[in-house]
Order: C-alpha cells, then structure tokens, then sequence
C-alpha cells in the first residue's frame, strides 16, 4: 500500500476525470483541503467556468475517495517548522509537505512551484502514479 497526499488541485482533478485509483492508493491530506477544495469550486462558480450542480457533484466525488484528513498538533508543528525550513511565506502548502514527511510516501500536486520546493524534503509523485492504467500505457 502507498501512502500519497493529495494537494486541492489533484483532488479536484480527480473528481473532474473521476479514474479509477491505482490498487493500493491511499490518499491523505490535512484537514485544510476541505476548505481549499470548497473555496477553489465556489470561485469557479462565482466567475461562471462552473456551473454550480458540477460543482456539487465534484464535491460528492471528492468526498467519497476516502481521504484520511489529519491535522493534530504534531502536523501543525512539523507544518510551521517546514515552513520556516522552506522559506514559505505562510503554512498552507507547508501542511501538504509535513504530512508528507509525517505519514506518506509522496506528495502529489499539479502546482509546479510546490513540486520543486518540496521536493528538497520529500518525494514528490506525478498524478499518473494515483491512477489505475489497466491498459498499461504509463
């Protein structure tokens, strides 16, 4: 089983393409994605890219992936360290990589930024190794 957090914008693609995951995915992510994922799907909404039924259904979906949501005191403290570690100017994407260092195999995100940042301090993974590919073209 592999352990991979997911960053808002993985989950909402995932919800958008809506694959199958690759056998033995997990998802993990810190309870801010809930709120990330909400306010991102509202923004979208509210400058007219999305209707708000898609919106609804990309929220269901997300929901139903089963990701174990975590933010104790440990992850906040790893959080601000990395932060600090990283050079960050806030906590928010620190969190995604302190869980990573704290409970994952890798971190999954389609912000480029991120990715290089992160990748001083953990494994990053691309989105294709969450996907199932039962024809084998990965």
């Amino acid at each position: 089983m592999r352990r991979y957090v997911i960053t808002p914008d993985v989950a909402i693609r995932l919800a958008e393409q809506r694959p199958p995951l690759a056998p033995g995915v997990r998802l993990v992510a810190p309870t801010l994605l809930r709120s990330q994922v909400l306010s991102s799907l509202y923004r979208r909404v509210r400058d007219g890219s999305l209707d708000r039924s898609t919106a609804d259904a990309h929220l269901d979906h997300i929901r139903s992936l089963r990701i174990r949501l975590l933010g104790d005191r440990v992850l906040q403290a790893v959080a601000w360290k990395t932060a600090a570690e990283l050079d960050r100017p806030d906590t928010f994407d620190a969190e995604y990589v302190a869980l990573t260092t704290l409970q994952a195999d890798a971190l999954v995100t389609g912000d480029t930024e991120l990715a290089v940042v992160a990748a001083r301090v953990v494994t990053v993974a691309s989105y294709d190794d969450l996907v199932d590919d039962p024809a084998g073209e990965r």
